[in-house]
């Protein structure tokens, strides 16, 4: 962790140093306050936090202490937290607009340089900075529709376990439907209903079909705690469904939500990503990884061009690997036989 915190600092100061004239270029232009405010922070708030680690050793009868000592989640966390502040930062990364197509003539599928660091694509684009954007996007929906659809996993997921045996029969019919229609045919079917697919659209279409595994997730947890003494003792003392439910129930079944939510992420960057490949996603010139690979693919470019869907593929497989390794490792430190 330390160790992590110390690179991020000196990455950080690297980069402001680096790219201050492109730094000083965007506060002139009066935008991406965000992205400035972030490589100017950065460097200094790692560093700070690195200086009031030194002298402390991780305490492994705490959370963070086990995380700590966890290497496959200090090792996905780093790549996660890498990526995002690759796509806020990235108009502090990159010298070139992500849809500019400068010279559509002279400049396509120009190998990477000093100038175009991973090449160009067949409309001249900068693909460093499409990769860049693109994790903007591809980040920020993998987060919020999984937010939503373990909001949504959740819900569900009490309501059978604590709503009787009607109500159990009736949601768990519901998600036993939901899980046998194939996922891929799911989505298309409802991303089909939408001539332009944007943003939002595509956040409620990924975290409205994604929930039925949480819910099943939640009921099972929720209905091994509801056995225990101590929510009998709370139901004998007249302790209402709701605070039963936030103040028992809900905080000795979040361990599991949170590990399933962290690997859920992955899946959802993956399923985004074919979308976008397909054509039924995010629509072009919009950035994402998904596009830029079909942007690589199509009219022999794979092999005239390879870095324009390789560099792209690559940051899909760090960012599954990034959230696998780190799930995998939060789940081990909240497995309370390691506690």
């Amino acid at each position: 962790m330390r160790s992590g915190l110390l690179w991020f600092a000196v990455v950080g100061a690297g980069i402001l140093v680096v790219r201050f004239p492109r730094i000083v270029e965007l506060i002139g232009a009066g935008g991406t306050w965000g992205s400035v405010s972030v490589a100017v922070v950065l460097p200094m708030v790692s560093f700070v936090l690195w200086w009031r680690t030194r002298s402390h050793e991780p305490d492994d009868r705490t959370l963070l202490g086990r995380l700590r000592r966890n290497r496959r989640a200090v090792v996905g966390s780093a790549i996660v937290v890498a990526l995002a502040l690759a796509g806020i930062m990235a108009p502090v990364l990159t010298s070139h607009e992500p849809n500019a197509q400068p010279d559509i003539i002279n400049l396509t599928h120009q190998a990477p340089s000093l100038s175009h660091p991973f090449g160009t694509d067949k409309f001249s684009r900068d693909v460093f900075s499409r990769v860049m954007y693109g994790a903007r996007y591809t980040m920020a929906i993998a987060i919020v529709a999984v937010f939503v659809a373990v909001t949504i996993g959740t819900v569900v997921g009490l309501a059978a376990a604590l709503g009787g045996k009607m109500v159990d029969g009736a949601i768990m019919r519901v998600v036993d439907a939901g899980l046998a229609i194939p996922r891929i045919f799911l989505l298309m079917v409802m991303v089909a209903l939408w001539n332009d697919l944007g943003v939002f659209a595509l956040v409620a279409v990924l975290g409205l079909t994604s929930w039925f595994g949480t819910s099943r997730l939640v009921r099972a947890q929720a209905l091994s705690v509801s056995r225990h003494d101590f929510v009998s003792a709370a139901r004998a003392s007249g302790l209402n469904t709701r605070r039963l439910v936030l103040r028992h129930v809900l905080p000795n079944v979040a361990s599991p939500i949170i590990v399933n939510a962290i690997l859920g992420l992955g899946n959802i960057v993956l399923i985004e990503a074919g979308l976008s490949y397909l054509g039924i996603g995010l629509r072009p010139p919009t950035p994402t990884w998904g596009n830029i690979i079909y942007d690589g693919y199509m009219d022999g470019a794979l092999t005239a061009a390879p870095w324009v869907s390789t560099l792209a593929g690559t940051a899909i497989v760090a960012t599954v690997l990034g959230f696998s390794l780190l799930g995998d490792g939060l789940r081990e430190a909240l497995d309370p036989r390691n506690a």
